[in-house]
């Protein structure tokens, strides 16, 4: 195997002596053990470097790999564009990735000059790249380097992407070094960039705990309730990472945990590798996710049940589903509302469509399968879903109360109602409870941003409240 040694390091350009300053004490540890690992690999003396960032160029529907022959970023996006690293691309073993790839039925984009066009993008190395080769830059830099972003795939996928990586390693006679790039949950205190979640701290603790004890089926499928909720960025590097080490037995050290800034820091390496066909742990993953679906599926109430079977009609057969054929709850064939279907990946949102009021149809039922469709195909911010995304997909169908004008922001509560904002014929609507709206401030701003409104216009405000099901 020419993947000699994997990492996992984070990436927070606090550790940077002229960027962290007087906080730099706070993360010695981290930084110590970034400087350990440079030393390490410098004495491993790779060709190539290949990096997994969350933080370039991220699809929904795709991880990319840099095509160009020359690879650049700087830290101006963090005031200091005058750290920066430039590469030679290793052009021959990205082909063999992205060949490799798509063998495997992985979707994946080459980011060069035409898709960065067509995007409006640069293509440029993220600080998910510069930071964790830092400190290596100044005393090893003699190597090639590969970039990688993550995608919207699910945990499995990434974890697939990585055995690709691994056949296409083997396939040349090179010393290679993969770095999984990201921090852990960002919810750890309320000093952190986001505010404290108690899912921050169990998430970090079952990962590390995961990673020590090689439990590596139970790490790619964790629960992704648990990851958004602790607001993690390194779980798929890690997903892909682990996919490389496929077949493969290997000494695994965590060499610092840290969290001063209400962020994980995690620095763990992975070496000594030794092919063991007990490793071969890619079909366990599958099964075990089959479970996990197959017992989400059974916990669905009838709305979603509904909504589900309407998806995966349309998206593989191209049919719309006739209600009057199933057998439904009463208060599904008897009333009418608005109703939002929204669907979400492992990315989070993949579509969102719905209808206020009384709705559009008949009845509830009739306005679960149009809206279900239209979210699966009709959203304008999203591709329409492929079938082999339906296994994944976790749907929740609100049904609205009749919305009531208010007079001021504190008859809103964004965890109990939703809101709806005009202005002329300009409308938003945001539901209540979502993932990261914590204040009125917060859910105003998104309901005016997605109307189109400016927070200056004079406008109205709506609340109303929804019966969500799952």
């Amino acid at each position: 195997m020419t993947i000699i040694s994997n990492y996992i390091l984070p990436h927070p350009p606090i550790v940077i002596d002229s960027i962290g300053k007087k906080d730099i004490e706070k993360c010695e540890k981290t930084r110590e053990a970034m400087k350990f690992v440079s030393e390490e690999i410098k004495a491993l003396s790779p060709d190539t470097i290949i990096v997994v960032t969350p933080h370039g160029t991220v699809f929904s529907d795709a991880v990319t790999i840099n095509y160009f022959e020359n690879l650049y970023g700087n830290l101006g996006d963090f005031g200091h564009s005058d750290i920066s690293l430039e590469k030679k691309n290793n052009i021959s073993l990205v082909e063999k990735i992205y060949t490799e790839s798509r063998m495997k039925n992985i979707s994946i984009a080459k980011l060069d000059q035409e898709l960065c066009n067509r995007f409006s993008i640069k293509g440029e190395l993220d600080h998910g790249v510069i930071v964790p080769l830092y400190f290596l830059n100044q005393i090893y830099s003699d190597f090639k380097l590969v970039h990688i972003n993550y995608g919207g795939l699910s945990s499995d996928e990434h974890y697939k992407f990585g055995m690709a990586i691994q056949n296409a390693c083997n396939s040349i006679d090179e010393k290679i070094v993969l770095i999984a790039s990201g921090d852990l949950s960002h919810k750890l205190s309320n000093k952190g960039p986001y505010s404290f979640a108690k899912e921050g701290p169990i998430f970090d603790e079952k990962l590390i705990e995961y990673l020590d004890e090689k439990k590596t089926v139970e790490l790619v499928t964790m629960d992704n309730i648990l990851q958004k909720k602790a607001g993690e960025c390194g779980k798929r590097s890690i997903d892909t990472l682990l996919g490389t080490l496929e077949g493969y037995d290997y000494n695994v050290k965590v060499l610092s945990y840290q969290g001063p800034f209400g962020v994980g820091y995690g620095v763990v390496s992975f070496n000594s590798l030794v092919e063991d066909d007990e490793r071969e742990l890619y079909s366990q993953i599958i099964n075990k996710k089959k479970e996990i679906n197959i017992k989400r599926k059974e916990n669905e109430d009838a709305y979603v049940r509904l909504a589900r079977k309407t998806i995966e009609e349309y998206v593989n057969n191209n049919r719309r589903l006739k209600p009057e054929a199933l057998d439904l709850l009463e208060e599904m064939k008897k009333n009418r509302a608005g109703v939002f279907v929204s669907i979400k990946n492992a990315s989070g949102l993949r579509g969102c469509i719905g209808t206020t009021g009384t709705g559009v149809s008949k009845n509830i039922a009739n306005e679960i399968i149009r809206n279900a469709i239209e979210a699966a195909t009709k959203d304008p911010r999203f591709p329409a879903i492929e079938p082999w995304e339906l296994e994944d997909l976790k749907i929740t169908v609100d049904v609205l109360h009749k919305s009531e004008a208010i007079e001021s922001k504190e008859a809103l509560d964004p965890n109990t109602y939703g809101v709806i904002v005009t202005s002329g014929h300009k409308r938003g609507l945001l539901l209540p409870n979502l993932e990261g709206v914590e204040t009125v401030e917060q859910q105003l701003s998104i309901a005016l941003r997605k109307a189109g409104i400016s927070e200056d216009e004079d406008y109205s405000v709506e609340k109303f409240k929804v019966i969500r099901h799952y």
